[in-house]
């Protein structure tokens, strides 16, 4: 037992006594079962147009290579949406890119689901509404550019189902 308790004492100790800086580790929240990772923490410096500050607070999802960035102003995104909130994301592409639509093709993991949603213009703001909760695999496809990203529906609540 005594071995046991000096060992822990040692963890601790090695763990406290590193000679670089330790910095917090950013905020993020995981959802285990679709691998999409929410960030509250800075938007990157080339997604920050239009806001006032860094974008500290504000949740977002960068894709898997980089290239776009989903800000979830409609935070938790459902289907079907909330009766007082509408899904609503704003893209932000890394690069300029010519003007042309983000086509968003959407299949939902375990089951023979897809879905399709356009973006006219481009990235930018928008409201992506899909059929069913669950964790959504998207592909997203901008002119010159294509990236991927996994995405959250919660459930609506029962009264938002009857209602559509």
């Amino acid at each position: 037992m005594r071995t046991l308790a000096v060992a822990a004492a040692v963890l601790l100790l090695a763990g406290c006594s590193s000679d670089s800086p330790r910095t917090a580790d950013p905020p993020r929240t995981t959802d285990a079962a679709c691998g999409e990772t929410i960030s509250t923490e800075a938007l990157p410096e080339w997604a920050r147009a239009g806001f006032s500050w860094d974008g500290s607070g504000t949740r977002h999802v960068l894709s898997d290579r980089g290239e776009l960035l989903a800000v979830l102003f409609g935070h938790p995104l459902s289907s079907p949406p909330a009766p007082d909130r509408n899904n609503k994301i704003l893209w932000v592409a890394r690069a300029p890119f010519e003007r042309g639509d983000l086509t968003i093709t959407a299949e939902l993991a375990g089951a023979a689901v897809t879905a399709q949603a356009e973006v006219a213009g481009g990235p930018g703001p928008s409201i992506v509404d899909l059929p069913r909760p669950g964790c959504w695999h998207l592909t997203l496809t901008w002119p010159g550019r294509t990236d991927t990203m996994d995405l959250t529906y919660h459930p609506g609540s029962p009264s938002q189902a009857a209602s559509q």
